[in-house]
């Protein structure tokens, strides 16, 4: 989908990832948070105006695990030229969507897994554009992109992923990254982009070596060594203009799948382009501080497989789904939905990457954060060591956020603040924190509703690791939340 900053959008079905929907709500997507389900036969128009952005985001289903299959691309083209140079007079694009595939339902695979209490199957292949490539013993072929030589593409790569962080990179080629969700950043030069679930990564590709033919690579990264990912690495051929049809594909070696330190130098180097036309407007107070803690969890189960089931959760709370939409329950005062007691910080503090407390119990419960119109929150994501300590993509809709800081092991309110980086922080959607560490980010809550906020590895979202704000309406004409459209989902 392609669209110009600040024209309507009218699209049927799926979640604009990433739009921020200024008080429209309604148009965000999540099932049972903004809305209800689009029943079988039913339609829902989802109609939003695109202000103040630019860029590549995604759209997918929000509910269960169907954006295994339905997701995509959203485009929206600047309405100034872009800030990075151009060695010719037309950049042309190209469009790499990355994503898994089960050989079952994916449907089937999550139930399974949530009856008996245990982890899901993973994938059994990494695909580009649909495809695995040749190398997957499920299917055969792969992608192939056509490029001429002595010309610059812009790549718009997107990771529709399910529950894989994953490494991308181009035999014999250096990429130049110049914008991450859909804001640009300062241009760095890379051969390996680090791409987690939700995120996007605009990069631009020269294509300056000789004639031939230079394999495309996805796989895996994950840096814990208990837990299970597929695998596989999808690979995709770029191939010159004017190649032989005898040529051998020039290889690249994908990074090992616990490359922590080819990740980590990647996310360093993300810095705000903080130019004149594109300003670092991040919020130097803050009125809601706030500590939330990443972990996973057991919780009794007689029925399931071992006695138990796995959760997950944030500040201890593993979020249970209303029957009803939340933002339907808040904009119609609707009682009994929710509560707005989420915890600020955890309610028992402990050495949150070292050694764990005994009781891996969750609590449970629909509860939400409530802030002010146009207040400003800092949260610190901590990770913790729960089962096992790992990477979570966390997602927050509604807004963008600046990530002023990130370290590992547990976060020192007194020390760590210090080294924030206010000046150029990069501004993104979604956000890796690290295995056994911390990411600290900010935003100003200026859109009223109800904000989802998830880790965007599915099987965690699945598991209750998740939460939602509450931003009251302000004061002003254009502060408020609007009413609901005709056409909106029942429950």
């Amino acid at each position: 989908m392609h669209n110009q900053s600040d024209k309507r959008a009218n699209i049927v079905g799926g979640l604009r990832h990433g739009i921020k929907q200024f008080r429209t709500g309604w148009a965000d997507g999540p099932a049972y948070i903004t809305q209800c389900p689009i029943q079988p036969g039913q339609s829902y128009v989802y109609n939003f105006t695109v202000s103040g952005q630019r860029g590549t985001l995604l759209w997918h289903a929000h509910i269960l695990w169907l954006r295994a299959t339905l997701h995509g691309a959203i485009v929206i083209l600047p309405k100034l030229p872009y800030p990075f140079p151009k060695p010719h007079q037309e950049v042309e694009e190209l469009l790499i969507i990355l994503s898994e595939w089960w050989k079952s339902d994916v449907e089937d695979v999550i139930n399974e897994a949530l009856i008996f209490g245990t982890p899901p199957n993973v994938s059994d292949a990494h695909t580009i554009n649909g495809l695995p490539g040749p190398r997957s013993s499920c299917l055969q072929g792969g992608l192939n992109l056509a490029v001429k030589p002595g010309r610059t593409y812009l790549l718009r790569i997107i990771n529709a992923a399910l529950n894989e962080e994953l490494f991308f990179k181009i035999g014999g080629h250096k990429l130049t990254v110049v914008e991450v969700d859909a804001t640009y950043v300062k241009p760095f030069e890379t051969d390996t982009i680090f791409i987690a679930p939700g995120q996007t990564t605009n990069a631009l590709l020269t294509t300056h070596r000789p004639t031939g033919r230079y394999l495309i690579s996805v796989s895996p990264f994950m840096d814990s060594t208990i837990i299970d990912v597929d695998n596989t690495t999808a690979t995709a051929t770029l191939n010159y203009a004017g190649t032989l049809t005898s040529s051998s594909t020039i290889l690249t070696d994908p990074p090992p799948r616990n490359a922590t330190s080819i990740a980590a130098k990647f996310t360093k180097s993300l810095r705000s382009l903080n130019s004149l036309k594109y300003p670092c407007k991040v919020p130097l107070l803050v009125n809601h501080s706030l500590l939330f803690t990443i972990s996973i969890g057991l919780n009794s189960c007689p029925t399931c497989t071992n006695g138990f089931r796995v959760a997950a959760d944030i500040n201890n709370v593993s979020f249970i789904m209303p029957k009803v939409s939340l933002l339907n329950a808040h904009f119609f005062n609707i009682g009994g939905i929710f509560t707005d007691d989420f915890p600020g910080n955890p309610t028992i503090s402990y050495n949150y990457t070292g050694t764990q407390p005994r009781n891996l119990g969750t609590m449970t419960g629909t509860r939400l954060y409530r802030v002010e119109y146009d207040s400003t929150v800092q949260i610190v994501l901590q990770g913790t060591r729960m089962i096992a300590a790992e990477n979570h993509p966390m997602h927050l809709h509604g807004f963008n956020f600046f990530v002023v800081g990130r370290g590992l092991g547990n976060f020192d309110p007194n020390k760590d603040p210090n080294r924030f980086n206010l000046v150029d922080p990069v501004e993104r959607n979604t956000i890796a924190v690290p295995s056994g560490g911390w990411v600290a980010i900010r935003f100003r809550a200026n859109n009223p509703g109800i904000w989802f906020l998830h880790c965007h590895l599915e099987v965690h979202t699945s598991w209750g690791l998740k939460m939602a704000f509450v931003v009251d309406d302000g004061k002003g004409p254009n502060q408020s939340l609007l009413p609901p459209p005709i056409d909106l989902p029942k429950c």
